[in-house]
C-alpha cells in the first residue's frame, strides 16, 4: 500500500489539513456574495409584481 506524503509549506503548514478546516469551515466569501445576489434579485422581483 502506498502512503501519503504530507506536504508542507515553506513556513511548515500542512496544506492538506489547511484543505480539510476549510472544508468543514461554512461557506466562502463568493459563496455568501453569490447567495446574497440571489436573495436580492428574487426580493426584487416580488416587489416588481
Amino acid at each position: 500500500m502506498k502512503e501519503k506524503q504530507k506536504r508542507y509549506t515553506i513556513v511548515g503548514t500542512d496544506i492538506e489539513k489547511v484543505k480539510r478546516l476549510n472544508s468543514q469551515s461554512g461557506l466562502s466569501y463568493n459563496e455568501v456574495k453569490r447567495l446574497l445576489a440571489n436573495q436580492y434579485l428574487r426580493s426584487r422581483k416580488k416587489n416588481e409584481i
